[in-house]
């Protein structure tokens, strides 16, 4: 049975995870090499020559990231960061523009504003969940549309498929960002997009003990493309951090139900709480894009956004009380974690029109016992 043919959950286990040929070991090695050994001049065994260009071990991970997202050609980079600044050198030359979320992580912000802009790449700014906004603000040198969804850390939703037509119609190509709701919950490529975006630090890796970043395309010439500028720019996914990602991708499936599981339920109680003022949870009925997060994710994940009453230092304050949930940046561990955006993974887009409110507390709702996790929540609340 080809991988085509197999569920997610069987992908997530064998995709790429062939069993070693010398041993039958049935956990693909970690090639802790950086060259290897040429049968003559030119004579490469599997390909291989040196760890930047190829590694067997980020091979194994490339090949079940590509099967996961439904993509042709899966790449594994150092950072979610370094993979999409390969992706914008790759895509985007001076004079060319980009339309980016009025909503995005903090550092894709910092990328366009203070890397990306300074050698003559220009970005405007639009409410991606609003197709007609996004294609207001294009400009006949649009090259890109950049999407997250749902978006960090205000959880909105955009309709990929919908974008992806707005995209399509103007030559430009569709990315977006699925690191929130990760492949298992939802296909941006089968919606339309061009190019998937992850970090692999957060539910991919699931663990909080590995950094990394990748791109999935559907396109082989793309495809293509991007592995060149991997190579030639060289911020590649190290064989350990490789292997460790593909450990955790194992249980992607069941992590992302339990997260979702307890979220829904947090969610739920956080809008009947006093001290909360706006709950920011796509699997809310009241939530704005939750037609849209119903149509095109298979649920509605782990990540919750809130507004407390009594403005920014109350906010800081339920953020420092929280005994289970550990403050902390970053998201998609087994634990919960807790944050304040505007202070810390945002504190980038001050300023600018991506500021996030000065109330707002974010959660990662982990996979503990999801009672304990709301009497932590409720003392820290008050």
């Amino acid at each position: 049975m080809s991988h085509e043919q197999q569920s997610f959950e069987t992908r997530a286990i064998h995709a790429g995870n062939t069993a070693d040929p010398l041993t039958g070991a049935v956990v693909p090695p970690i090639y802790q090499v950086s060259t290897y050994k040429q049968d003559g001049v030119g004579g490469l065994r599997g390909g291989y020559e040196y760890s930047r260009s190829g590694n067997p071990t980020r091979t194994a991970l490339e090949e079940n990231l590509a099967a996961l997202e439904g993509g042709t050609r899966g790449l594994a980079f150092a950072s979610g960061l370094a993979a999409e600044d390969c992706l914008l050198r790759t895509l985007l030359a001076p004079g060319d523009h980009v339309v980016i979320p009025n909503d995005a992580y903090g550092g894709t912000f910092r990328l366009f504003a203070k890397v990306v802009s300074r050698w003559g790449v220009e970005w405007s700014v639009a409410d991606t969940s609003d197709p007609a906004a996004v294609r207001a603000a294009m400009t006949d040198r649009t090259k890109a549309i950049w999407v997250e969804t749902p978006s960090n850390p205000l959880l909105g939703i955009t309709d990929i498929a919908a974008v992806a037509d707005v995209a399509r119609t103007a030559g430009a190509k569709l990315v977006v960002d699925n690191t929130f709701a990760s492949p298992y919950l939802q296909q941006p490529l089968a919606l339309g997009a061009d190019v998937v975006v992850h970090s692999l630090t957060k539910y991919m890796g699931g663990h909080s003990d590995v950094v990394g970043g990748a791109l999935v395309t559907a396109d082989a010439a793309l495809g293509e493309e991007l592995a060149y500028h991997q190579n030639a720019m060289g911020a590649v996914a190290g064989p350990f951090d490789s292997w460790i990602v593909l450990r955790g991708i194992k249980t992607l499936a069941v992590r992302m139900d339990r997260h979702s599981e307890n979220a829904t339920r947090v969610a739920d109680m956080l809008t009947r709480h006093p001290k909360v003022t706006k709950v920011l949870y796509p699997g809310l009925p009241e939530h704005p894009g939750h037609e849209v997060a119903a149509k095109q994710m298979k649920s509605f994940g782990g990540m919750i956004s809130f507004l407390v009453a009594g403005g920014e230092e109350a906010a800081v304050e339920v953020c420092n009380r929280t005994q289970l949930f550990t403050l902390g940046e970053s998201l998609g561990g087994v634990e919960s974690l807790i944050e304040h955006p505007g202070r810390m993974t945002h504190a980038s887009v001050v300023g600018s029109a991506l500021e996030v409110p000065g109330d707002l507390v974010r959660l990662s709702v982990g996979i503990e016992n999801v009672d304990d996790l709301l009497a932590d929540l409720k003392q820290a609340l008050g």
